[in-house]
């Protein structure tokens, strides 16, 4: 009897990852839909092949190198030996943590849209999910003994480990600054700024851009909720806290945005991205001040990164994950104490120690990569290519063929 019931709970367990995978997955609808209508509709095309693409060779590197990395499992055995263990429970899990790992090339794709080469993109990609992603996600959830593991050298230096429930800093945080150093060296849209003066590029399309911020909201719930990885893990107390978040980072944006529309979306991913860390411990009032602490944190560091950086960041991705992770993994600190309603196990100094690491590591191995593809074969669009638009130049097609053949 114990036996079936083991054999129940494993199965359930594989449903609940299995639909925590597939809403992830989905959120990658989100990531395009919102590249999409927020570019120019001559580089449209190329954001949704982007991302599919990234996905696919995010699946095939992760299972063969970032995996075993982070993990310490291989799939490379008999069909029959990996399908047999739990289920398939194992396998399932790849799939879930596979969704988190392809979010990283997804959420750089719009810092350095409209002006990146296909083929270099797709291979730092892949360098960044098989070899970089890994390393930081197995030092904190994974087989590294180094930062999320309670008998790391963190837990007795800070007192406890370092706590990211669902990904503010290992996934967000990490990759909105492995997106930055790409912006940065990729430089500046033609015709962003002449003579240091601001040129404004606006969005192509605002309902694109709601979709795709819409898709991101829901899926998130399965990005926090199916973290707890098995049935019985599941807590209600995230999904409210998430809810929480998401709203405060809506409201704090209406305000102090004006009611931008643009920022208003972006504000409840904002809220998200913060929340992610501390989701399992913030009360949700806690919960709520993080998302709206992370909206004001977006909107004013994007206006920041524009006017004053001059960072042609055509998402805002690094104030949005960047500086919205870091924020997140900190607050994880303060707001998950008890003393502010939080169930307590959790450090600033450890939270402090983790995230900064993490901003290190992305920051270190962000440049390393992308300045050896600069150097080896180059990473920018002809001035040329980029006036056409990505569409054509590299697609060979554009969002809309029948306006470009008078139907």
């Amino acid at each position: 009897m114990d036996g079936r019931l083991d054999a129940f709970k494993n199965s359930g367990d594989v449903l609940f990852l299995m639909l925590g995978a597939v809403m992830v997955f989905a959120m990658h609808g989100g990531f395009a839909f919102l590249e999409v209508g927020t570019v120019r509709k001559k580089n449209q095309v190329n954001a949704l092949v982007k991302i599919l693409c990234d996905f696919a060779v995010s699946t095939v590197i992760y299972f063969s190198i970032g995996f075993p990395i982070a993990y310490g499992l291989s799939f490379f055995g008999s069909a029959e030996t990996i399908s047999s263990a739990d289920s398939g429970l194992e396998l399932v899990r790849f799939f879930f943590l596979l969704t988190f790992a392809a979010a990283i090339p997804a959420i750089i794709s719009g810092g350095i849209a409209e002006r990146a080469r296909f083929w270099p993109q797709v291979a730092i990609a892949a360098v960044f999910v098989g070899l970089v992603y890994p390393v930081f996600e197995g030092m904190v959830w994974g087989q590294i003994n180094f930062l999320g593991q309670e008998d790391s050298w963190l837990a007795g230096f800070g007192g406890a480990p370092f706590h990211d429930y669902a990904g503010s800093v290992v996934v967000h945080s990490m990759g909105g600054w492995l997106a930055v150093v790409g912006v940065i060296l990729l430089g500046p849209r033609v015709g962003r700024w002449t003579n240091g003066r601001s040129n404004p590029i606006p969005v192509s399309n605002i309902p694109m851009l709601a979709l795709g911020s819409w898709m991101l909201c829901v899926g998130w719930f399965g990005f926090n909720v199916m973290s707890a990885q098995s049935v019985d893990g599941i807590s209600g107390l995230v999904a409210v806290n998430s809810l929480m978040s998401m709203a405060g980072g809506i409201i704090a944006a209406l305000v102090v945005s004006k009611n931008d529309p643009g920022f208003i979306h972006n504000g409840a991913l904002a809220g998200l991205v913060a929340v992610c860390a501390g989701s399992d411990l913030f009360h949700p009032l806690g919960a709520f001040v993080v998302g709206a602490v992370a909206a004001v944190i977006f909107v004013k560091c994007f206006i920041w990164e524009q006017q004053v950086l001059k960072i042609d960041d055509v998402l805002g991705v690094w104030p949005l994950h960047g500086l919205c992770g870091t924020w997140g993994g900190i607050a994880c600190g303060i707001f998950g104490q008890k003393a502010l309603g939080g169930l307590g196990g959790v450090t600033l100094l450890s939270q402090f120690i983790g995230t900064i690491i993490g901003l290190l590591f992305a920051l270190t191995a962000g440049f390393t990569v992308y300045y050896v593809v600069k150097s080896a074969v180059g990473i920018r669009l002809t001035e040329e290519e980029e006036f056409i638009g990505s569409d054509l130049a590299i697609h060979r097609i554009d969002a809309y063929p029948e306006e470009s053949i008078g139907g």
